[in-house]
């Protein structure tokens, strides 16, 4: 698994993931545990659809981007 998560993208997630769980606690709703989807994907940096579309947010050291 190569890395394609940048850091805003990662604290997108965080925050995204965050969100959706307290939500789902605050409706008393199980569609909260979605939000455990956004928190892994930031935790190991790897998207699979990120992967199938061809897309990185991940900037190389040379100002780049990753493929």
């Amino acid at each position: 698994m190569q890395v394609n998560i940048g850091s805003v993208d990662r604290v997108v997630r965080i925050v995204a993931g965050l969100v959706i769980i307290g939500a789902g606690i605050a409706f008393k709703s199980w569609w909260g545990a979605v939000g455990i989807v956004p928190l892994a994907t930031a935790g190991v940096r790897f998207c699979p659809l990120y992967t199938l579309l061809g897309v990185s947010t991940c900037r190389l050291p040379g100002g780049g981007r990753a493929a």
